[in-house]
């Protein structure tokens, strides 16, 4: 770029024609040690300010789970909060942009009125490759709509134990599900071109898509006994095989970020593991991209946590770790980091690898040339269209368990026309259970939490005009004695839950739900509709009582796909992702174990319509 006689020349970083890997270079020469370290921090959108975002220029800012500009915040005040920020990051010297990041795990679950999609576990059950990467593109416009760069998503965990809390976030007990469904990676992001380099990060459009992010780096589906951020005990072959498996399949197709995983793997943290972040995910698998902590991930590397923050950082930074995630430490963490690089403790080299890393993810993201949100995508946001590709999960989604006390009688679909019905169960009428951890809240909500229909509303306009719907959460026995029900639906499951918070080594069904379902089922034909992020505790008399039953997982806002397949208007295509177990005992029990005696067999669903049953 030519300037004018007398003016300073623009500066190659700023020219949008010049290679990215010229801009990344000049921008990293004209840089100093503390714009560098700036650059490696993520903050908390609370704790941004003029200094923090000017005068120190943070490279990134996130929204915790529930962290939100104010209460029922719209998709408008999201985009206004984000480009604020922008104006900050532009004014600081160099006007590096910063890159927002959310965890948009099951659509954009932060943001009130949002299209919410099933959760991973779900989507695990439609093994339905193309429906995830038509989820990821409408995700991607979402949070596009809202200023948003970056979505922490998709978890990549191979579940292996349902103890752990976050299981629902898994697709599968098998790698190669898991894999199938990275394909949201190029719905977030876009199909990269045939010729594009392995390993470079991609995004096809600053419009339409986001940066994705692959997490969490490695094996956090593995841990002993399923204890969130525990520690993963296998073979290097066993990694490999089960925990690494989706990750080239992404760095294929241009993920742009890496999350580590607070867990351990044979005793060394992830976090601070320089043979898995830097000889194996940059060396081996040929990752371009950068690698972010998770949340406080770095503090957990002394005890008491981040105590030692000098030590904390060093280990991570020098492992590989590329950008971190403080949330809140930030002017501490510029200085201790700096101080550990001018006392030789971190190499400049380190430093500048990391920085490059950063800066090329935030050149081919677009964010420099186009800076602020797009008010026209606003509309987009929990859209008709939008709501409609949820429904349609929803129902792909769902595992149909039992139909019938015998095969020549089967109790499902049910009838439109029934003169008299019973719906009952915590769960029927609760957009907050059914969508579960991850929504608005971080660790989800009872109620009315957003905008959706629930399973109690959505048999309510299925059925016909003359059917009577008696909705009771825990019908009396007066109730049940008043006879007259054709059938009841009993809808029980989970309260919402996420990470440690999820943890459990009982997995009955909560709020005494095998008790409901035995008064209901002993005087009314039953189905039961299990709303849950894993396979709960069914006692044999339970599944002998009932005359039908169906995994829902935690379907999300659109309560209107479980009706589409339980009155027959669709007929169930959903297979179970995970074992089913008899129970706890049996834990941990995964398909190919030399002893398998589950309830249900990992693959096992029934269609209403053809009696053969889905072998594993």
């Amino acid at each position: 770029m030519a300037a004018a006689q007398g003016e300073d020349p623009v500066p190659l970083y700023k020219d949008a024609s010049a290679p990215v890997e010229a801009r990344v270079s000049d921008l990293l020469a004209r840089m100093t040690l503390r714009e560098k370290a700036a650059q490696m921090a993520q903050i908390e959108r609370t704790v941004v300010s003029p200094r923090a975002l000017t005068e120190l220029a943070a490279g990134s800012v996130l929204n915790a789970g529930g962290s939100a500009p104010r209460e029922r915040a719209s998709p408008a005040d999201w985009a206004r909060m984000v480009d604020d920020m922008q104006r900050l990051a532009l004014a600081s010297r160099l006007a590096v942009p910063i890159l927002y990041g959310t965890d948009a795990v099951h659509g954009h679950n932060n943001v009130f009125g949002a299209t919410v999609f099933p959760h991973n576990v779900g989507l695990g059950a439609s093994k339905d490759a193309e429906l995830v990467r038509k989820i990821g593109e409408v995700t991607a416009l979402e949070v596009r709509a809202t200023g948003i760069h970056w979505a922490f998503a998709p978890c990549l965990a191979v579940c292996r134990d349902p103890r752990w809390g976050r299981c629902y976030e898994s697709y599968s007990e098998d790698p190669e599900i898991v894999r199938s469904l990275t394909s949201i990676v190029t719905g977030l992001q876009g199909q990269p071109p045939a010729d594009h380099p392995h390993g470079y990060p991609f995004l096809a459009s600053v419009r339409e898509n986001v940066l994705a992010c692959a997490k969490h780096f490695v094996a956090d589906g593995g841990t002993d006994k399923g204890l969130n951020e525990g520690n993963t005990i296998c073979s290097p072959e066993d990694l490999e095989r089960i925990h690494m498996k989706p990750y080239p399949d992404c760095i294929a197709q241009g993920v742009a970020t890496v999350m580590a995983s607070y867990s351990k793997w044979n005793g060394e943290p992830l976090h601070a593991s320089r043979y898995l972040l830097t000889d194996v995910l940059k060396g081996k698998l040929g990752f371009k991209g950068f690698v972010v902590s998770d949340w406080e991930g770095i503090d957990r590397l002394c005890e008491p946590r981040g105590f030692d923050y000098r030590y904390c950082i060093a280990q991570s930074v020098n492992a590989g770790m590329d950008m971190i995630m403080i949330p809140h430490r930030f002017e501490k963490f510029l200085e201790d980091l700096v101080f550990l690089v001018e006392t030789g403790e971190i190499p400049m080299s380190r430093i500048d690898d990391a920085v490059e890393r950063i800066l090329r993810v935030k050149f081919i993201s677009g964010v420099f040339e186009h800076p602020f949100s797009d008010p026209s995508l606003l509309d987009s946001v929990g859209s008709k269209e939008h709501r409609l590709l949820a429904r349609e999960a929803v129902r792909k989604s769902m595992v149909l368990l039992k139909n019938g006390k015998n095969q020549k009688e089967p109790f499902l679909p049910l009838a439109k026309n029934a003169k008299r019905i019973l719906v009952a169960g915590t769960h029927a009428d609760n957009i907050g259970y059914q969508c579960g951890g991850w929504t608005i809240a971080w660790h989800g909500d009872s109620g009315k939490i957003t905008l959706g229909t629930s399973i109690l509303e959505a048999i309510q306009e299925t059925v016909g005009v003359e059917t009577e719907v008696v909705d009771e959460q825990s019908p009396t026995e007066a109730i049940l004695e008043s006879g007259g029900f054709s059938y009841a639906v009993v809808v029980v499951g989970e309260v919402p839950y996420a990470e440690w918070l999820g943890d459990r080594t009982d997995l009955s069904i909560p709020f005494n739900g095998s008790d409901l379902i035995n008064r209901v089922s002993s005087k009314v034909p039953t189905l039961v509709i299990v709303i849950s992020g894993r396979p709960l505790v069914i006692e044999p008399q339970v599944l002998e009582k009932i005359d039908a039953l169906v995994a829902a997982w935690l379907p999300g806002s659109e309560g209107m796909g479980i009706t589409d397949c339980l009155f027959g208007d669709h007929d169930f295509v959903g297979t179970l992702p995970v074992t089913w177990y008899r129970s706890s005992d049996q834990l941990p029990i995964n398909v190919g174990d030399v002893k398998y005696d589950p309830l249900f067999p990992f693959g096992y669903g029934l269609k209403m319509f053809r009696s053969d049953e889905v072998s594993p």
